[in-house]
């Protein structure tokens, strides 16, 4: 796909993250925004998959570490072609297979159940060790929040893979700057970021603009160069991107649009993609 392609790609994934959520009267629409254009160029672009063959035993692994923002692997993989589209207003309805995060038992194209921040690094760390073991051609990509950076255990999965050379896997934080509980700064920062990577052995790319899909191309494409070291790509972006009242706002990590605030957001949406197709 060309930049204008995953642009619009993009926005229709915005769309169904927002449809997801108001559905649900409940989930977290905040991160799923901030990393949408992230989710986009992986699953139209970057990973060696086919919907036809969810489980077919080459293809690229991912993992969302970040659970919670599963309304944004949900929009995407529906948008992919692995789920119809009709089934996300059934996000967290109970009996449906779209739970509020990922299942890999009953959703295809989920590679880990995730939840519990921390832990997804851990299991996409191993993967990535079981394909060295077993000469496997396969890449492993896992998306964390800032937040996430808090858990400890991403610091010892981030130890182990450094000091296994993991050239086969790639992380991605959505460097957002918000949680719950406010910025990422004020609650107990993670930063430096990148010399903390660094520190543990990691190629570290710099995304000024995690929502510039020309900048994004081009941090993947650096990973994919990278021999010898684990990569980490450390992506700015804005919480709720997209979304004129969600911009920058904490308050929409973990809230859901009402009726209201649902036809504003799609109104938004909808002119963005409109703009798209005059380009």
């Amino acid at each position: 796909m060309n930049t204008l392609e995953l642009q619009k790609t993009a926005n229709e994934v915005r769309k169904g993250i927002i449809t997801a959520v108001h559905g649900a009267k409940a989930g977290h629409p905040g991160g799923s925004l901030s990393a949408a254009d992230i989710f986009t160029y992986l699953y139209f672009e970057e990973l060696n998959i086919d919907p036809k063959d969810p489980k077919k035993p080459d293809r690229d692994r991912f993992v969302l570490s970040k659970g919670h923002t599963s309304p944004g692997l949900y929009s995407v993989l529906a948008e992919r072609g692995y789920l119809p589209k009709e089934d996300l207003p059934t996000f967290r309805h109970l009996g449906s297979y779209l739970q509020g995060h990922p299942d890999m038992k009953h959703i295809p194209g989920v590679d880990m159940t995730s939840g519990s921040l921390g832990q997804g690094v851990s299991a996409a760390v191993g993967m990535a060790l079981s394909a060295k073991l077993s000469d496997d051609s396969y890449r492993v990509y896992a998306l964390l929040g800032d937040g996430e950076l808090q858990e400890g255990q991403v610091w010892e999965a981030a130890m182990f893979a450094g000091a296994r050379k993991l050239d086969n896997l790639l992380l991605i934080v959505d460097n957002n700057g918000l949680q719950i509980d406010g910025a990422v700064s004020d609650i107990c920062t993670p930063y430096p970021i990148d010399k903390k990577f660094e520190a543990f052995n990691f190629h570290v790319i710099r995304l000024e603009d995690g929502n510039d899909m020309d900048q994004v191309r081009a941090a993947f494409k650096e990973a994919k160069t990278v021999k010898g070291m684990p990569s980490v790509i450390v992506a700015k972006t804005v919480k709720g991107k997209g979304v004129s009242f969600m911009e920058g706002q904490v308050g929409w990590h973990g809230k859901a649009p009402n009726d209201e605030e649902y036809a504003t957001a799609m109104a938004d949406l909808e002119k963005a993609g409109e703009a798209l197709c005059q380009k």
